[in-house]
């Protein structure tokens, strides 16, 4: 593999031309940070739908008390 020039972390594969980056702490720290987001909107989503369910609900007692 062939350093890429500027970037202490990249080399270019000399068979395929692909550039592989060998920063392992990054990509595992964008891996933490791509399941905090999924986490982050899991935890929105069920919001939001606690929200619809109580709404719903407080509909279905306000009709009740008509």
């Amino acid at each position: 593999m062939i350093k890429v020039e500027g970037y202490s972390h990249l080399y270019r594969d000399e068979k395929t031309g692909a550039i592989i980056n060998t920063d392992t702490t990054g990509y595992r720290s964008r891996l933490k940070a791509i399941q905090s987001s999924n986490k982050q909107e899991n935890e929105l989503k069920k919001m939001r739908e606690d929200i619809d369910e109580l709404k719903d609900l407080l509909k279905t007692f306000l009709k009740s008390t008509k």
